[in-house]
């Protein structure tokens, strides 16, 4: 059976081995309540305030009792934003852009059903936010400005920092950023910037599912997401899923070590020059200087995404489609469709987002396996 070359990383990521050696005593022996006054309790706690400290150090917070345990990236950014519509309540304004992660763009979805107003700013052609645009839609009745760090589709990075800094001199809204899909691709230092709210999610790091981080600024009054006991600051309630956060916590003094990311960029550049070189018809998708180090989404126009996965998948090979193309609805992706991407490239689109397992023998692999693809389905059509 031939090996699996895994090139779908920012859907997930594989694990270090190391956080599962971190996680296991808390599935076992360290089964102490953190909330605990006694000797098991205190131990696990200690182990929780380790974690916690490691993620600030990830994102550069200023403190560690800036982060917040979640569930993950989609609790943090709905809390992040729902949050601050009820610290304000007089204000039903939202500026965020239209190429949002679904966690932020269908709650804002829903919110104006409930009569909010929100102003989604576009992108030029290659992913580019308008910034001037956005500085603009800015009202005295705007509660929360939320703008993602980095795209998961393109990889195309915001300049989050200016972003916040220019937000901050005209508006006191509460400034949210998804940063998922940055956090261990990226430096990231909170402190230096206006950012009041910053969402993370360990298992696109080399964590494990299902734990996530909301980082909310000193001095941020967020009201809480759950009411019972004094859990996370009395932030949210609920005992906190121990053996998650401490592997959260290894992931995060791991992945805190930028330096494997040029090497991963010199694996995307050739994966995509290749592409690009030897692909008729092949177009990158997000601007080329401004992505993260690991992301190519490419389109292959007059062929179809699903098509060229599936194809790819039946060689070991696993990509995604970034959520470019559906297969029952037959609709480009939203992001695609933001920075205007003609249909029959947008349903062509290919995302290969590589990690830092990831090897050149694989990406020579991946370019063979790919050209053969495209060309198996444009002979067909």
């Amino acid at each position: 059976m031939q090996e699996t070359i895994y090139f779908d990383n920012n859907a997930t990521t594989r694990p270090f081995p190391e956080v599962a050696e971190a996680m296991a005593p808390f599935l076992g022996g360290h089964f102490g309540n953190p909330s605990s006054s006694h000797h098991v309790g205190r131990a696990v706690r200690q182990a929780m305030t380790d974690a916690r400290e490691s993620v600030a150090g990830l994102i550069g917070a200023a403190a560690a009792d800036e982060i917040i345990f979640t569930s993950g990236g989609t609790e943090s950014d709905n809390w992040a934003i729902l949050g601050a519509l009820r610290a304000m309540p007089g204000r039903r304004h939202i500026v965020t852009t239209a190429v949002e992660h679904e966690a932020v763009r269908k709650l804002c979805d829903r919110l104006e059903l409930d009569g909010y107003e929100v102003s989604r700013i576009g992108v030029e052609g290659e992913g580019r936010l308008d910034v001037d645009a956005l500085l603009e839609s800015l009202r005295p009745d705007t509660a929360v400005v939320s703008v993602m760090t980095a795209n998961n589709e393109t990889g195309v990075v915001f300049p989050i920092a200016e972003i916040a800094a220019a937000v901050r001199e005209r508006s006191d809204a509460l400034i949210h950023s998804d940063g998922v899909n940055a956090a261990g691709k990226v430096s990231i230092g909170l402190k230096q910037t206006a950012i009041d709210l910053f969402s993370i999610s360990a298992h696109k790091f080399h964590g494990p599912k299902g734990v996530g981080a909301l980082y909310i600024r000193r001095g941020v009054a967020l009201p809480g997401i759950a009411v019972g006991g004094g859990q996370e600051g009395g932030r949210r309630a609920g005992t906190e899923a121990v053996h998650q956060i401490v592997g959260m916590g290894a992931a995060a003094r791991l992945a805190a070590d930028l330096t494997p990311m040029e090497q991963i960029s010199k694996l995307r550049d050739r994966l995509e020059s290749e592409l690009l070189r030897r692909v008729p018809n092949a177009f990158r998708n997000g601007a080329p200087g401004e992505r993260l180090p690991n992301t190519a989404n490419t389109s292959f126009a007059e062929t179809n995404g699903e098509s060229i996965l599936a194809l790819l998948d039946e060689a070991g090979i696993c990509v995604s489609t970034g959520s470019a193309c559906n297969a029952e609805t037959q609709e480009a992706s939203a992001v695609l469709k933001a920075m205007d991407i003609p249909y029959s490239r947008a349903m062509g689109s290919i995302r290969f987002s590589l990690g830092r397992f990831n090897t050149e023998e694989e990406v020579e692999r991946v370019v063979a396996a790919t050209i053969d693809a495209v060309e198996r389905l444009r002979k067909l059509s």
